[in-house]
């Protein structure tokens, strides 16, 4: 039987060109846009990870309210025995010290007088330990666009737009002027190795990387920090992970010390600490909604040309009812077509939505003149991203929305009256 319905569909086009494009389209389609969300979701959480939260960040529990405000009055202090704690612990994390810190650049001229001025959002990290992971997970050796890696301290990286906008050379000094830990003014000054983009909009316009010794003793902040970042090894993000990971760390912290004060540390994890728990949640749901709609709309369009198929093989189902066949026999026939076309249809359409997504995974669509007034830390480069499924996906629209199409317009078969047949034929 499948064989015969088969040489139907292949010799009579017009009873299965129309569904297969149809079919094909939205398969192609639902296939790209499950890579597109992926890609950006993937995008989003990496680069949120990367600049902001780790995958779980430990920081002290007055610190950790008012984390946006990037608060070191409220900054972890005797981290070293942190660190040594965490990495012994948590050995499928690698941990490293960061401090956040505002104020201002201000460049010099030959007189030591102001020549250029700008506010700045400063990240001070473990340059210079050779065991330290800020240089992979940053990738800033690549992102350097002018002069060097900082060698020694006192060294510093500027965003080159920052350094463009303040006509700042390599070498140059540069003065940064900031609060301590303890509320007062600091000045100090930094001489400018080298320019960095990192190619997310929010950083690349006015932000400096110095090393973290250095900003511990401008910032009065002796073996302290803001926060201590861990990234799983893997460089993936599992949120079961990092929940077990928080949830031991903070009740043996409460063990420890039963008294608990606001600078006890405590873990969170990416999807709690970035805000992107709704996003997330958000973002599943509208995965399931595309499927859905397409599933929806090519249903009413297959459903359509059912209908004008069966208009135009009335004649045809009437003699095969005529000769005997019994309806439900007609009925299953229709929807055995219609399963092939969807099938065909979804291995067409999934070969064409993985083409597009293969594409944007590899080479990338820069928004970057889109993300100029971002304050979102999103990369300019949106890829897709292929997982598993997707090569799966495009079935559920392909296969579900023929067969219901199918199945509604086919019920006319059970509408014939076997008695007006011949009536039907003579006329």
């Amino acid at each position: 039987m499948i064989h015969f319905l088969l040489k139907g569909l292949l010799r009579d086009r017009s009873r299965s060109l129309f569904p297969l494009l149809v079919v094909i389209a939205g398969v192609m389609l639902t296939v790209f846009l499950h890579a597109y969300i992926n890609g950006a979701m993937k995008m989003i959480v990496q680069t949120t990870a990367q600049y902001s939260t780790g995958h779980v960040r430990v920081m002290t529990k007055a610190y950790a309210k008012e984390a946006d405000r990037i608060p070191n009055d409220l900054a972890l202090l005797g981290i070293e025995k942190l660190l040594e704690d965490l990495k012994n612990n948590y050995t499928d994390v690698l941990w490293t010290p960061r401090i956040k810190f505002g104020g201002l650049i201000d460049i010099p001229d030959d007189k030591g007088e102001t020549r250029a001025q700008s506010p700045i959002y400063g990240m001070a990290i473990d340059l210079f330990n050779s065991e330290s992971v800020e240089n992979k997970i940053l990738n800033i050796h690549p992102s350097i666009i002018d002069g060097q890696y900082p060698h020694k301290t006192g060294e510093i990286l500027l965003a080159h737009e920052l350094a463009e906008k303040l006509n700042i050379n390599i070498g140059e000094t540069a003065t940064l002027i900031s609060s301590t830990m303890n509320g007062s003014v600091t000045m100090k000054n930094f001489k400018v190795a080298g320019t960095v983009r990192f190619g997310v909009a929010a950083m690349d316009r006015g932000t400096m990387i110095a090393d973290i010794s250095d900003l511990q003793q401008a910032l009065d902040m002796p073996n302290g920090a803001g926060e201590i970042l861990g990234f799983f090894k893997n460089n993936i993000y599992s949120n079961e992970q990092a929940e077990k990971i928080a949830d031991d760390f903070n009740s043996s912290v409460i063990k420890i010390n039963l008294k608990t004060d606001e600078f006890q540390p405590v873990m969170g994890t990416l999807r709690s600490e970035s805000g992107l728990a709704d996003y997330i949640d958000l973002v599943d749901l509208f995965s399931s909604f595309v499927i859905t709609i397409f599933v929806f709309a090519m249903s009413l369009v297959l459903w359509n040309t059912g209908l004008t198929g069966s208009l135009r093989r009335y004649g045809e189902i009437g003699i095969r009812l005529a000769i005997g066949e019994d309806k439900g026999g007609v009925y299953r026939s229709l929807l055995a077509e219609s399963l092939l076309i969807g099938f065909a249809g979804s291995i067409i359409g999934t070969m064409a939505g993985l083409t597009f997504a293969y594409y944007l995974q590899a080479h990338g669509l820069d928004v970057g003149d889109m993300m100029k007034g971002s304050e979102l830390m999103v990369n300019n480069i949106i890829r897709a991203q292929i997982t598993p499924f997707t090569y799966f996906i495009g079935f559920f629209p392909g296969m579900l929305a023929t067969f219901i199409g199918t199945a509604i317009s086919g019920i006319g078969v059970y509408k014939r009256q076997t008695a007006t047949l011949f009536k039907e034929f003579e006329a």
